[in-house]
């Protein structure tokens, strides 16, 4: 928990110095290795203007999350916090009913509560968050599909990762 505070003053930096334009808010329910459940909420800064003008077909935003994951049975259980911000990219690939199928990809870093969680030592707080999905693009909102992998990209061992699927609605605000 003493890395949480530095976590975040970034969070506050990377929503407030992007202050303006599109905001939008994600739920996602993850289900990881075992039996490993959790929530994911997230904020997210839609942006294309750090792009050029050619990639006018993609779709970048930041997504600043706060997970809550639970592993075992209800009576004996443990949990774990987590902080991430991503940069995220999302490009279409596909219409389906005449809405666009987009696959999305972002790496990321987050802090974690605790390094021991679900039977495994994942040796550091900061891990980095990677992620692959698909997304269908609902109008108004949109629903995705999506892999999730948490890493310290091999600094420290032992490095066993978690991984997650995640089902989610996201919309902008």
């Amino acid at each position: 928990m003493k890395h949480i505070p530095s976590l975040l003053f970034s969070l506050a930096l990377s929503t407030s110095a992007m202050a303006g334009t599109s905001h939008g808010y994600g739920i996602h329910y993850i289900h990881g290795e075992g039996d490993v459940r959790g929530v994911k909420l997230a904020y997210q800064y839609h942006t294309n203007d750090w792009l050029p003008e050619s990639w006018h077909l993609v779709n970048m935003y930041f997504e600043s999350s706060v997970n809550f994951w639970r592993f075992g049975d209800s009576g004996k259980y443990d949990q774990n916090f987590v902080l991430a911000v991503s940069p995220v990219i999302q490009y279409p690939i596909a219409t389906v009913y005449n809405k666009p199928l987009s696959i999305e990809f972002g790496i990321g870093v987050a802090l974690l509560e605790d390094t021991q969680f679900a039977g495994k030592n994942v040796s550091t707080h900061y891990q980095f968050e990677d992620r692959l999905g698909f997304v269908y693009d609902l109008g108004d909102a949109n629903i995705a599909m999506r892999y999730i992998h948490y890493s310290n990209a091999g600094f420290k061992s032992p490095n066993p990762g978690l991984d997650f699927l995640s089902l989610s609605y996201s919309a902008k605000f």
